[in-house]
């Protein structure tokens, strides 16, 4: 169970964590490991989490459905793939030994960080990528490699969002702007998919569950009206830096 202090703990990190993903991206570094803080087990801290931050990833698609204009066929090609895989990490994420996942926790937290440390020097590779005008692959070589990507959102997430636009700025020929908002609709339904599977059948935390959605929607909220007055980029170092310290811990103990 976790304690009154620890629900407030919880329903803080959702806040940031909130705040973060409508700023720079990478809120799951504070929030899941916020739940294991208090005492959930990995896998229900896991599956907790992806429900609470949910509702965020419905607010970034619709602040960006101007850039899906003119997307609907990419949109019919990813999205049943983004789906598919979705499900299919959540499920592969029930089907997890909770000692084997708790083992696995510090080489995700890294991972995670890693990614989002990734994504500005990514940006711009891409960016140059598309100056040169490199050849692209077709449109449907994206779905394999969106599917791939999907599962390991429904499995974990922390850094979903920067494989995903790696993924389509390599195989699809189109600006970043466009391609950040078909990035935003895989997610959420990637997100939406392992969220669903997790309500029906997933070990969910539900009061945990409740006050971090909250949290993380005022957070957003927050973020979105503070945006022009904040460094992203020092507020991802921050991020960064504090999944490593996490994951470093997590590896002593």
């Amino acid at each position: 169970m976790v304690s009154p202090a620890g629900y407030g703990v919880v329903a803080l990190a959702a806040l940031a964590a909130g705040l973060v993903n409508a700023l720079a991206g990478g809120g799951s570094l504070i929030s899941f490991p916020a739940l294991t803080a208090v005492g959930l087990p990995a896998v229900v801290a896991n599956v907790t989490n992806t429900l609470a931050l949910s509702p965020g990833y419905l607010g970034a698609t619709l602040a960006q459905r101007h850039q899906l204009r003119g997307q609907r066929r990419r949109l019919l090609l990813l999205l049943p793939a983004a789906a598919l895989g979705g499900l299919s990490g959540g499920l592969l994420l029930l089907a997890s030994d909770e000692a084997l996942f708790r083992r696995l926790v510090p080489w995700l937290i890294l991972a995670g960080s890693l990614l989002l440390a990734a994504q500005e020097p990514l940006r711009a590779l891409l960016l140059r990528r598309q100056r040169a005008q490199v050849p692209r692959l077709p449109e449907a070589s994206s779905i394999v490699p969106v599917f791939l990507a999907s599962v390991y959102g429904g499995y974990f997430g922390a850094g979903l969002s920067v494989i995903v636009l790696a993924v389509l700025a390599l195989t699809l020929d189109d600006n970043l702007t466009r391609l950040n908002g078909l990035k935003q609709a895989i997610a959420l339904v990637v997100n939406l998919a392992a969220s669903g599977l997790f309500l029906l059948a997933g070990p969910v935390q539900a009061p945990a569950a409740a006050v971090m959605a909250v949290g993380a929607t005022i957070g957003g909220a927050l973020g979105g009206r503070i945006a022009s007055r904040v460094d992203p980029a020092a507020l991802r170092t921050l991020v960064v830096t504090i999944g490593v310290i996490v994951s470093v811990i997590l590896f002593a103990l």
